[in-house]
């Protein structure tokens, strides 16, 4: 079996091409940082954490999705199977390969934690204060009961009390 699930950060935007053929089809290559706990330190026993910087490639709509929404420093989960190559350089030389191929991928973290590691990227599907014609967004109306405040991971904090109302135990 041949089977590969990687976590790790963008180290630069995805590098997005087409195919020459009649049918062109999209594809992308990024690398993933990927942390790996070294070996404790012997003199202040500290986990020590260094990076594999993992070669992947993505075809057809997942290339599309990666041009759209992959941007250097985001966090991913991806799976796919490993694959080696090789060729040989303009020196003569025999290049060898490893890369990812990417089945799946998907965010591995909340939009706002995704930004605030990414340098505050604002991808162009994040919904506009504004609408095409300058005139600014209709505000939404407010809930009848008080909504739960957002904690800095962008997840939403959950009311005490809440057991009593759900429907289901």
């Amino acid at each position: 079996m041949n089977k590969v699930i990687l976590m790790g950060r963008l180290t630069r935007d995805p590098d997005v091409r087409y195919s020459a053929q009649d049918s062109s089809q999209a594809f992308a290559r990024y690398t993933l940082a990927v942390d790996r706990r070294g070996r404790r330190d012997q003199n202040g026993g500290q986990d020590q954490q260094t990076a594999d910087f993992i070669s992947c490639v993505v075809f057809g709509k997942g290339a599309e999705f990666a041009e759209k929404y992959l941007r250097k420093g985001i966090k991913i989960v991806v799976s796919g199977r490993l694959q080696t190559g090789r060729y040989t350089n303009k020196d003569g030389q025999t290049v060898y390969t490893t890369d990812v191929v990417v089945d799946e991928q998907e965010f591995a973290e909340s939009k706002a934690v995704s930004d605030r590691n990414a340098g505050g990227y604002q991808p162009s599907y994040a919904p506009s204060q504004q609408r095409s014609s300058g005139n600014p967004a209709p505000a939404q109306s407010a809930p009848s009961a008080p909504s739960p405040m957002a904690a800095d991971d962008g997840f939403m904090n959950i009311p005490e009390g809440i057991d009593e109302e759900l429907p289901f135990k």
